[in-house]
């Protein structure tokens, strides 16, 4: 089962208030439905059609007719159809399906709005499952005006949704973690809530391992090819001229370089320190190593010439 269909069985089995199931009803009708002389709503989700049975039934005291069928194109989901007959005019003026979009009185507070696209998302939702793919959330809106309004509802709880055209539809989406876990607690998926929090931290902790992991990498890659620049400059120098031109301190720091090539300056300013008896800071030995770069550069220089 999807992760979709995970939240849509949750959400579809709520106690809810009359308010709340006219709002969430007419969103899904206002999504799913086809309204000729009589009207026809399809879902793939058996509970959301068992929703819209008990919904209709208990608003309106009309049983619809219920039809099953194979999915398109081989699919093995089953397509559930309910046809009302009965009480349409009335139905579509309570739930405002003859308008584009809905009538304030189906929206017009807070309780009302979270139903609402509750519906929205029963109807033509889906999600990703955090634990397999990219965060992802969507609803395939059939009208321009209709998704900019969606949009503009899920934007008041500060979801941050966007609207892009899909071919001849468009897609309502939102793309950050923390906001589609809100949306989760908005429509109240609990249960789903839980399980997409708990991947999201996994998955958050797990990549904030990496980056550590691959930042010391980086850090041991740096002081390595610190190292073997150090290393190459006094070889140089070595090679040209033998270490007598350097100091006494420069030439210290040189053969423990050539002994300890791949240490880093703070763990070869503990060598020295421990070996010699003589304390020296990461600092003091950098700039010997400085002193060795210029001479090694001078030498480079001269035999260019």
């Amino acid at each position: 089962m999807s992760f979709t269909s995970t939240v849509k069985n949750e959400v579809s089995k709520l106690n809810q208030q009359k308010v709340e199931q006219i709002a969430e009803l007419s969103a899904i009708l206002r999504n799913s439905s086809s309204i000729s002389n009589y009207i026809r709503i399809t879902t793939e989700n058996s509970s959301v059609a068992r929703l819209i049975f008990n919904s209709i039934k208990s608003l309106y005291g009309i049983i619809p007719k219920i039809t099953v069928r194979n999915g398109y194109n081989y699919n093995k989901n089953y397509i559930y159809i309910l046809e009302l007959k009965d009480k349409i005019n009335a139905v579509c003026q309570d739930l405002s399906l003859l308008s584009n979009i809905p009538k304030n009185y189906l929206i017009d507070d807070d309780i009302s709005k979270r139903a609402y696209l509750r519906g929205v998302f029963l109807a033509c939702g889906s999600i990703n499952d955090p634990k397999k793919s990219r965060y992802h959330l969507e609803f395939i809106i059939d009208d321009f005006d209709y998704a900019n309004f969606i949009s503009s509802l899920i934007n008041q709880y500060g979801l941050n949704s966007k609207v892009l055209k899909r071919e001849n539809k468009y897609m309502v989406y939102v793309k950050e973690a923390e906001k589609i876990g809100d949306f989760l607690r908005m429509i109240n998926a609990i249960q789903a809530l839980f399980y997409y929090e708990d991947i999201r931290i996994y998955r958050d902790h797990k990549n904030m391992t990496n980056r550590l992991n691959n930042c010391e990498q980086a850090n041991v890659d740096k002081i390595i090819s610190s190292a073997m620049k150090q290393v190459e400059d006094i070889e140089l120098i070595e090679k040209m001229s033998g270490l007598e031109l350097l100091s006494d301190k420069e030439k210290l720091v040189a053969i423990y370089r050539l002994k300890y090539k791949e240490v880093s300056l703070q763990e070869l300013s503990e060598i020295i320190s421990i070996e010699t008896g003589h304390k020296i800071t990461k600092s003091g030995l950098n700039h010997r190593f400085n002193k060795i770069k210029e001479l090694a550069n001078k030498l480079r220089e001269k035999n260019c010439n």
